[in-house]
């Protein structure tokens, strides 16, 4: 299938869709400007619109969000499951690599630090509606599992599950690898020259491009806080741009070595330096504690999966928390597609929900438990070691005071600065592969259009720096926004992408068609031959 694409696009030469890329560009140069010479007012908007489309949109992404991952699964686990995607070709990618690829897409959005921050803060501030039951033992497995929540099964079925199939059923009948090709099932080939589908496409890079923009400063933010405190670096704008620039090279020269050799490359090391963070900081804490919490977490996950999916108490409590992670996980979850259909042709229905949904899944559950866990086990030995630097300075507070109480504590920061690094940069690579596509009409995006807006995001989050933390947390909380068109766009994959793999099956030999039911007109008709034969 996308051999075949890519041969046609070779012949044709490759062509941009100039309004695409004009207005995402020309809409990130100004949200960039308008942060800079008014800061204040660009984050009071942000900060309306987010409440607004958390109170109004809010039960709407829980709902679609879960639906998501209940259809998908049934659909793996029924006959469509041995669908083969993308035609008959045997996988590109080896299993390692290609689950390696994955993982770094939505992990690095921010995953190093919240794993650490995340199940503290429900440790010391229990979630509103396990406030009055959460103590001892229990209160730790609530935290962890609130986490789960919200990076487990339901966050990765958004972009890793039904919106990659129909993308890449869409490709095989000569669909662009755009955004827009997820509407096709309802617009037919319309949806190729339809304005909806540079709305749709453009809602999409805008909603993706603020998702990484804004965790690159962030990260930029945080690894400076840590290496001032760790190595004795100033705490300074010059070394976060020097940070964020160098992070900005490193994915630009990985965009350029095309997806075969940059992005698995990265990847891989990736997976290599986190199992590696995760046994160091695991073997100089406490194995059994971290084992024990891991299954009991799992457990109340399992106990409450419907009930903390569906939260819908306290209003301020959902949107700094729930809200917030499933808005910005939808945002991804188009762009996650685009990238995850063209690493996956060859592989089944069920493989790519095992690789893309399940396994993720388990990983990042596994690594939040590892440093969130200790994290955890620490406070509990010596409280407020970890909570009071946490409620005091934040998210990168709580990744330092964790090193910081374990042995070897350069050692490890070493390590996590490095994981974070480059977790960010697998992601930065894969979503400017993602935005390059989607603003083309035919081909591959070539790997300096990649480039380009790989660079582009890295300099707009240097410049957001000047503007301090907050320009940064207002991009962030701009995703959240850009996810209302996102969410619908979404949507109509719950009811498509069935019909999509029965058609596929049918195919492919795996369901029998369906008998076809003769219409008035045939039984007339049939009925007149009968009478004539019997005249005759």
């Amino acid at each position: 299938m996308f051999s075949t694409l890519r041969s046609r696009a070779s012949a044709r030469g490759r062509r941009s869709d100039l309004w695409v890329t004009g207005a995402t560009g020309a809409f990130l140069a100004a949200f960039v400007l308008a942060s800079l010479l008014s800061p204040r007012t660009v984050g009071a908007a942000v900060d309306t619109a987010f409440t607004w489309s958390a109170r109004w949109f809010g039960a709407y992404w829980q709902l679609l969000m879960l639906a998501t991952f209940v259809i998908v699964t049934v659909l793996a686990f029924s006959r469509y499951g041995r669908v083969r995607m993308g035609g008959s070709e045997a996988p590109e990618f080896g299993r390692f690599t290609w689950v390696a690829m994955i993982a770094t897409t939505l992990l690095a959005a921010g995953g190093v630090f919240w794993a650490a921050a995340e199940p503290i803060a429900h440790y010391a501030s229990p979630p509103p509606q396990y406030a009055d039951g959460a103590g001892g033992a229990g209160r730790a497995a609530v935290a962890m599992a609130q986490s789960f929540a919200h990076w487990g099964f339901v966050a990765w079925a958004a972009g890793g599950s039904l919106a990659t199939l129909v993308m890449m059923r869409g490709v095989e009948k000569g669909m662009p690898l755009r955004p827009r090709t997820l509407l096709w099932p309802l617009m037919g080939e319309r949806v190729r020259t339809h304005w909806i589908g540079a709305v749709v496409d453009i809602s999409c890079v805008l909603a993706v491009v603020a998702g990484t923009v804004g965790p690159i400063g962030f990260l930029g933010l945080q690894i400076s806080y840590i290496s001032g405190a760790l190595f004795g670096l100033p705490d300074t704008y010059a070394v976060q741009a020097l940070i964020i620039l160098g992070l900005t090279v490193v994915a630009a020269i990985s965009v350029l070595s095309g997806i075969h050799r940059g992005i698995q490359l990265l990847s891989r090391a990736n997976v290599w330096l986190a199992l590696l963070l995760i046994v160091a900081v695991v073997s100089m804490a406490s194995l059994p504690f971290v084992v024990d919490l891991y299954l009991q977490a799992g457990t109340v996950h399992a106990r409450e999966f419907l009930a903390m999916s569906l939260y819908r108490g306290d209003e301020t409590w959902l949107g700094y928390w729930t809200l917030f992670f499933f808005g910005w996980f939808l945002g991804f979850g188009p762009m996650m597609a685009i990238f995850f259909a063209r690493i996956s042709r060859g592989r089944t229905v069920r493989d790519i929900y095992v690789g893309a949904t399940v396994l993720p899944a388990v990983v990042t559950t596994v690594w939040f438990t590892a440093l969130g866990g200790t994290g955890i086990w620490l406070e509990r030995r010596d409280p407020g070691t970890i909570t009071g630097p946490y409620a005091e300075d934040g998210l990168p507070a709580a990744a330092l005071s964790i090193l910081e109480a374990l042995p070897m504590t350069a050692v490890l920061g070493v390590l996590t600065v490095l994981v974070a690094l480059i977790f960010l940069a697998s992601t930065l690579d894969s979503m400017s592969y993602a935005i390059a596509a989607s603003g083309m009409r035919e081909g591959e995006p070539s790997g300096l259009a990649r480039a380009v807006w790989c660079v582009g995001m890295g300099l707009a989050a240097v410049a957001l720096l000047l503007v301090g933390d907050g320009g940064i947390q207002a991009l962030q909380s701009f995703i959240v926004v850009t996810a209302v068109p996102v969410g619908l766009i979404m949507l109509p994959t719950l009811w498509t992408t069935p019909p999509l793999l029965r058609d596929m099956a049918v195919e492919q030999g795996i369901v029998a068609p369906r008998p076809r039911t003769s219409s008035p007109s045939d039984r007339e008709g049939a009925e007149e031959a009968r009478v004539e034969e019997t005249v005759g």
